[in-house]
């Protein structure tokens, strides 16, 4: 989401996403195969964290105020393995500074692209 909010156009206030300047030029990590097993891994308890409430919208799932625990635990763990694999303090990291990382890998691919 830190991409998207630094990269992607508007339209008034809302996101303008693109798959050519917001998707495709995302830098996806290069992850281990023991970081990608574990990504896999939380993104699966996501899943399952949804499916125990399957009346439920990804409106109400995602309400910041009701979302349920298991949901949000998921998440939270997702995020860690992510920034692992992105090579990133969990603790430190704030939205500037992953979006500074993401900026720095997205040169880096780029430069190795056009060489």
């Amino acid at each position: 989401m830190a991409w998207m909010r630094a990269v992607a156009g508007r339209l008034k206030s809302d996101y303008r996403y693109s798959k050519d300047i917001v998707y495709n030029n995302f830098p996806w990590p290069e992850p281990t195969e023991e970081q990608r097993a574990k990504i896999e891994q939380t993104a699966q308890a996501i899943l399952d964290a949804r499916a125990l409430y399957p009346d439920s919208s990804l409106a109400d799932l995602y309400d910041e105020l009701t979302m349920p625990p298991e949901l949000r635990k998921a998440h939270q763990q997702n995020d860690r393995a992510v920034m692992q694999a992105y090579g990133l303090p969990i603790k430190e990291t704030t939205e500037s500074t992953c979006v500074a990382h993401l900026m720095r890998l997205y040169q880096e691919k780029t430069r190795i692209a056009n060489q």
